[in-house]
């Protein structure tokens, strides 16, 4: 079972951010549920209701790649390597691949050893073995003669032929991405081997999966980049450090955080979130709920759950062994002088000397915490699924409902926007109040002052996002359903409006 000091180490000296409530985090939170009291035609004035709504945003940090935008950075980094250095493009492809994509390293390097560098990434100026003036090669694996034209080598000189060049490259590729550091064949040898190797003598299928593997490695390698962690989603994202916000939010709409790539979840920091998704799947939950909801029988020690009403329990097959509930005493002792066989008064006794009391108080720790965990993760859920749904609604409004809507207010879809901003709202207040049980979850019992303000927060949080998810959600259905236009748009507007501001 988890101790109270498990669930309270969130707010240990590692953690990203102590509290997110205090004046050092990136961004007041929820400060977009405040109140607003100014007056409203102040706020939503038709002509720069979007301005307002854009300049509230911060400024974005990132950039989503495409597969093409990927390949062009691939192929610009090695240019500007080979222009300046004077070599040519499937060395400079080397040097940025052991250098993990890094141009600024790559010339740091070169211009302080140049001949180290080469030494160590495998980029010979001249032949280590000589080949004889003859028609004729001895291949050095297979050791068959072929013409010279059937024999090929890299700056080393060392000589294959192009059939055992061919096995070597497939194995190579099919064992994985160390395909990308390839030498020469020869163990004494370190000479790389380039692309331009492999787009000569590798099989049709072996170069995609080369190029896919270079493709791949200059985003994986590359501390700046990142793939999108959702499901069968093949952007990249390039990341610029220093606003403190790590939100990203990819072109196949999923938000996720660039720091520990799991889903967005400002203004909780990294290190709670991690022990939350952590608790949800552990094991360590499902021994809390055996401890607190069953007990060990007598005899097998096997956990069983109390499913009827009377105090006769009998274990499942093979052990089949009576006892009672309450004092875990043998069913055959039990009768009119312990109290009768639904009246057992030993239990009472026992817990009166002390037998039962650290067996009880662990029970009930047990209890309480998987109570606890039960109060905050049905809300952290229900967010989540309410969310789910109120992207499922978004898709609706921009697909299908504001078309509609349109053709019934007699109101451009331009003069709409305002609707899909309130959904697009929604969804992130759902996203934020949702880490909100998990941060809740891991506020130490003892700082009641600190708990007692964020359950207030949290509270004002909830009230203002269930006014604007029911006026998006149901006042809305009254204009959706009517045959007209109605003269209470206007009003419905201003409130929708403000509700989102």
């Amino acid at each position: 079972m988890d101790s109270e000091d498990d669930m309270h180490d969130a707010n240990d000296v590692e953690s990203l951010d102590d509290d997110f409530y205090s004046g050092e985090t990136e961004d007041p939170p929820m400060d977009y549920y405040s109140d607003y009291d100014d007056n409203a035609d102040d706020y939503f004035d038709d002509a720069d209701d979007s301005d307002r709504i854009e300049s509230r945003r911060p400024e974005q940090n990132f950039t989503i790649l495409r597969e093409l935008d990927i390949r062009q950075r691939q192929e610009d980094d090695i240019a500007r390597v080979a222009a300046v250095l004077s070599i040519p493009r499937v060395s400079a492809s080397i040097l940025l691949r052991h250098y993990n994509w890094s141009v600024s390293k790559v010339h740091d390097a070169w211009f302080a050893d140049e001949d180290q560098v080469r030494k160590t990434v495998g980029l010979l100026e001249k032949p280590v073995f000589q080949n004889s003036n003859t028609r004729e090669l001895t291949c050095g694996i297979c050791f068959e003669m072929y013409p010279r034209a059937r024999v090929e080598s890299t700056a080393c000189g060392h000589p294959y032929c192009y059939s055992c060049w061919a096995g070597y490259f497939s194995t190579s590729i099919n064992d994985g991405p160390g395909c990308l550091v390839l030498r020469c064949p020869d163990p004494s040898c370190g000479a790389a081997v380039g692309q331009d190797m492999i787009n000569l003598l590798a099989s049709d299928e072996d170069k995609q999966k080369y190029d896919r593997y270079l493709l791949r490695s200059y985003i994986e390698d590359n501390k700046k980049t990142k793939w999108c962690p959702a499901p069968g989603c093949e952007y990249a994202v390039t990341f610029d450090a220093g606003s403190g916000n790590y939100d990203v939010s990819c072109l196949c709409s999923y938000s996720f955080c660039w720091n520990c790539t799991e889903e967005a979840h400002r203004p909780v920091d990294c290190g709670t979130v991690s022990k939350w998704i952590l608790k949800n799947s552990a094991e360590s939950e499902n021994m809390n709920w055996i401890l607190a909801n069953s007990k060990p029988c007598p005899k097998c020690k096997r956990p069983i759950e109390k499913n009827q009403g009377c105090m006769h329990m009998t274990c499942t097959p093979p052990c089949k062994f009576e006892f009672c509930w309450l004092c875990l005493g043998a069913w055959s002792d039990h009768g009119e002088r312990t109290g009768g066989f639904y009246a057992c008064n030993r239990y009472e006794a026992a817990k009166q000397e002390g037998v039962y009391d650290e067996t009880e108080r662990r029970r009930e720790m047990a209890k309480n915490s998987l109570e606890r965990y039960t109060h905050y993760y049905e809300r952290w859920a229900s967010n989540q699924s309410s969310r789910q749904k109120a992207l499922a609604d978004l898709h609706q409004m921009q697909t299908v409902h504001i078309e509609k809507l349109s053709d019934t207010q007699c109101q451009p879809e331009s003069q709409l926007k305002f609707i899909t901003e309130a959904w697009l709202q929604i969804v992130e207040c759902r996203r934020v109040l949702k880490w909100t049980y998990s941060y809740g979850y891991y506020l130490p019992e003892h700082e009641h002052a600190k708990k007692q303000f964020f359950e207030y927060l949290q509270g004002e949080a909830e009230s203002g996002l269930e006014r604007l998810h029911q006026c998006a959600e149901k006042e809305l259905q009254l204009f959706l359903n009517a045959d007209g236009p109605s003269k209470d748009f206007n009003d419905f507007r201003t409130k929708l409006a403000g509700l989102t501001r």
